[in-house]
């Protein structure tokens, strides 16, 4: 039962959609009316506002470092095992992915997933983070270095002390992550990926077939 209810926390916590969140705060466009339709930080970046998307990439990363690190502190008290807190990083994930509170319609889950390294070991975190920026650089597509950085992390993570069932989720995370981003392959198969950076028009959040015709990022 206990470890049910900390599973289930996890899922809500990451339900929590920050890029809606950060953007009706201040007054933005719903990001998922504009650009790829994505409610994440790299669609709420092409309205231009770099703090609306340094607030949501903060917000969606702590949430999956949240979920995790609650259930490492709290699962042994309540009697729950360890593979619990491998569990939980899953429900965060998909929680992101599959929100309940924005029907089942949610983002692609790369910073959540960061936040779930950092708080399996941070030298895990800062690997993906090393990952996910160099491929970033030289490439300046984020949904490459996305999937790239999603692929490395269970390898990066053989290497560390987990807790049970780590390497697995990582592994399911990361199979969800390529998943996410088959749109974006086949945009950078055919040409058509926006690069980071690269400002989409907000104003267009009237055309809702917009976000089809572009393919989303």
């Amino acid at each position: 039962m206990a470890a049910a209810a900390f599973i289930l926390i996890a899922y809500l916590i990451g339900s929590l959609s920050f890029a809606v969140i950060v953007s009706r705060a201040l007054g933005l466009p719903d990001p998922r009316s504009y650009g790829s339709g994505n409610p994440g930080a790299t669609n709420v970046l092409r309205t231009g506002k770099k703090l609306a998307a340094l607030l949501t990439l903060a917000g969606d990363g702590g949430k999956g470092w949240l979920a995790v690190l609650l259930a490492a502190r709290y699962t042994a008290d309540y009697g729950a095992g360890e593979a619990v807190i491998a569990a939980c990083a899953v429900a965060v994930f998909l929680g992101h992915l599959f929100p309940v509170f924005l029907r089942f319609k949610g983002g692609k889950g790369v910073a959540t997933a960061g936040g779930v390294l950092l708080a399996f070991d941070p030298w895990l975190g800062l690997a993906g983070l090393a990952t996910w920026v160099a491929v970033a650089w030289v490439s300046r597509y984020a949904s490459l270095a996305s999937i790239v950085a999603a692929v490395c992390a269970p390898m990066f993570a053989l290497f560390m002390p987990l807790p049970p069932g780590a390497v697995p989720a990582l592994i399911l995370i990361a199979a969800a992550t390529v998943w996410r981003h088959r749109s974006n392959v086949r945009n950078l198969a055919a040409g058509r990926e926006r690069r980071i950076g690269e400002k989409e028009d907000a104003g267009k959040a009237s055309d809702p077939l917009s976000a089809h015709r572009q393919g989303p990022t």
